[in-house]
């Protein structure tokens, strides 16, 4: 992947993140937990899912990885 796509891609993922925060101030929610009534909620949110699923995607392919040999080829 080219380094400029990879930085505009960041640069996307940071406008969104920042977008939701500037929308907690306008849309007054209803939560129906604790924790989601918290402000920048969403946007903190999305990020941790975000790290978490990448780790887990890693994880995963620590574990299935195979040799190049393992199909005999």
């Amino acid at each position: 992947m080219r380094r400029e796509t990879v930085l505009r891609l960041w640069g996307i993922f940071a406008l969104v993140l920042v977008a939701l925060i500037l929308a907690d101030f306008a849309v007054h929610g209803h939560p129906n937990f604790g924790v989601d009534g918290a402000f920048g909620f969403y946007a903190w949110y999305g990020l941790l899912t975000c790290v978490a699923m990448v780790l887990f995607a890693k994880a995963i392919g620590v574990i299935l990885k195979r040799n190049d040999t393992y199909y005999g080829g």
